[in-house]
């Protein structure tokens, strides 16, 4: 019985605009701060929104340093949203699973069939809001954006919700900390599959097997 090197498991965490997705990743995060969660922090050609930081939120680039990287291949997936990319840079993803660490991958509906072509293994998963108008008051609640890139939003975020059943899981957000809990559960139970549980016993196994 020879050990594999651990991997750590890959995730898609999709969803529209103001479903909660980037709350419940960050709460998933501090709820287990040892590091073994991260998420790979995407590029994009957009504006930096008040508080977000380089490096941390996203790596910002303007227009032509990204359009290079696409050339260069150095993207595991990239898309156009809004008229700005939104990019993950491979070396950053491949990095971070060959450090048994598991990955989130806050990506849209496009770019996870992108990254399904190179991983058939990564789990997915979907949230969707618990209706339109509840999305439609989360939207308004952030106080950045006219009514008619509210409507454009709205409009985009029905566009992307018709693609929920090409993902493993769906969760619906009407409870956060019920959310939350489902998300958890999920990604444990990729943790303890049969591979990444083979590799983290090899030891008390072999002693199982007199091997």
């Amino acid at each position: 019985m020879t050990a594999s090197p651990v991997l750590g498991n890959l995730f898609i965490i999709a969803a529209p605009s103001g479903a909660g997705k980037s709350s419940l990743i960050r709460a998933l995060l501090e709820k287990h701060p040892d590091q073994s969660m991260q998420v790979s922090v995407s590029s994009t050609t957009r504006a930096p929104r008040p508080g977000e930081v380089q490096g941390v939120h996203y790596h910002f680039l303007n227009t032509d340093e990204f359009e290079q990287r696409i050339d260069a291949g150095e993207f595991y997936e990239w898309a156009r949203v809004f008229g700005n990319y939104y990019g993950t840079s491979r070396k950053v993803v491949e990095s971070l699973l060959a450090e048994g660490k598991d990955v989130f991958l806050d990506i849209d509906w496009q770019g996870a069939q992108q990254v399904r072509e190179h991983h058939p293994e990564v789990r997915s998963v979907f949230i969707v809001p618990p209706s339109l108008d509840i999305l439609e008051e989360r939207l308004r609640f952030r106080g950045q954006d006219s009514d008619e890139v509210i409507a454009e939003r709205m409009a985009k975020a029905q566009a992307e919700m018709s693609h929920y059943h090409e993902f493993d899981y769906l969760l619906v957000n009407d409870d956060f900390d019920s959310t939350l809990a489902s998300l958890e559960h999920i990604v444990f139970a990729q943790r303890h599959k049969m591979p990444h549980q083979q590799v983290r016993y090899l030891k008390v196994l072999k002693e199982l097997l007199g091997s």
